[in-house]
């Protein structure tokens, strides 16, 4: 049967296949001809699944909803149910065998023509072949996922700050926002990690924080040592708030990407610069005072020694025995010569 639910004008429809429990779903169509249309084909299916054993075909709907149930535990939960909620106009009364290389190519040069950048079309595409993927080789759902392809990103360079750019952006933020940039510069932390943090997750004695496993990008629980400009950040904090560390007029700071954030770097002279680019100056600093990669990595919580690697180029000193290698005789002797006249 076909029935509208309160408050709604899109028709659903109600039956029981044979051998099956009651299936109830959304036609996606205010118009009943199409509804009726729609049920009927369902129906059809139904009794072919269960009367000639043919193979039950799954919508790209029950795909998302399985998909949002079994990765909610992801950092990029959040991003993943915006993504599927745009993709839900273009998808949502497609069955998953429907879903080929060129409908989401169609899909992906309509996202394109409104001006979105590659990179934030590759993540849309990442995440229907992750979908398809898990729908082939762990639900059964799907015979083939198909291939799609992505588009040609640029590699984003590293932004960093001098330390006299950090301290004329410093001059120029609230107090607030400066003691958490101060922090950030001192810990290499998520923005989201500082907005975030609570006093019971310091120890001022021992100098250690600790990030939680539902708290990190990578979700591993992340030790942070903290230095001495850490520390006298958060003795600054103390008392203002019983649970959270950094606030504004005695509420907790929710975000750090504020309009007074780009007021500051307006006034300090700094461009193209993000909050999480404090990051990377930390980052940054660490290599060029000498710190390894490897131990950059287990300061910065990075799951792979391939997200430090960007920063090795800020460090060649250590090329520099095997650069000389090339060097020509003539050159190191006329050197040599020049150095025992001076001398």
């Amino acid at each position: 049967m076909l029935y509208k639910r309160p408050h709604s004008a899109v028709w659903w429809c109600r039956f029981t296949p044979p051998n099956s429990k009651q299936i109830r779903r959304s036609t996606q169509t205010a118009v009943k001809k199409d509804a009726e249309e729609y049920e009927a084909k369902l129906k059809s299916e139904c009794w072919r699944q269960a009367k000639l054993g043919e193979k039950p075909r799954f919508s790209w709907q029950e795909a998302v909803v399985r998909w949002l149930e079994e990765t909610e535990h992801k950092a990029s939960h959040r991003d993943d149910v915006n993504l599927l909620r745009y993709l839900d106009q273009h998808l949502s009364t497609a069955f998953l065998d429907e879903i080929t290389t060129d409908r989401v190519d169609a899909i992906a040069r309509a996202r394109k023509a409104t001006g979105v950048k590659n990179a934030t079309i590759n993540r849309m595409l990442a995440l229907i072949s992750a979908i398809l993927r898990r729908a082939e080789r762990q639900w059964g759902w799907l015979d083939h996922a198909p291939a799609l392809r992505r588009y040609a990103v640029s590699e984003r360079r590293i932004r960093w700050l001098t330390h006299d750019e950090a301290d004329r952006l410093l001059a120029e933020l609230p107090e607030h926002l400066a003691e958490m940039a101060r922090f950030t510069l001192a810990t290499g932390l998520r923005a989201a990690n500082v907005c975030h943090l609570a006093w019971n997750q310091i120890d001022l004695e021992r100098r250690v924080a600790w990030i939680h496993p539902d708290q990190a990008k990578a979700r591993r629980a992340i030790g942070v040592p903290l230095n001495t400009d850490a520390v006298l950040v958060l003795r600054r904090c103390q008392g203002k708030h019983l649970d959270r560390v950094f606030t504004y007029h005695g509420a907790p700071v929710a975000e750090a990407n504020s309009r007074a954030w780009y007021k500051a770097l307006e006034r300090a002279g700094i461009e193209d610069f993000r909050w999480h680019d404090l990051r990377h100056t930390w980052a940054s600093w660490h290599i060029q005072s000498g710190t390894p990669l490897h131990v950059l990595q287990e300061l910065g919580g990075w799951a792979s020694y391939d997200m430090v690697q960007r920063y090795a180029h800020l460090a060649p000193e250590h090329l520099a025995e095997h650069a000389a290698r090339l060097e020509t005789k003539k050159h190191i002797l006329s050197t040599q010569t020049a150095t025992a006249t001076r001398k």
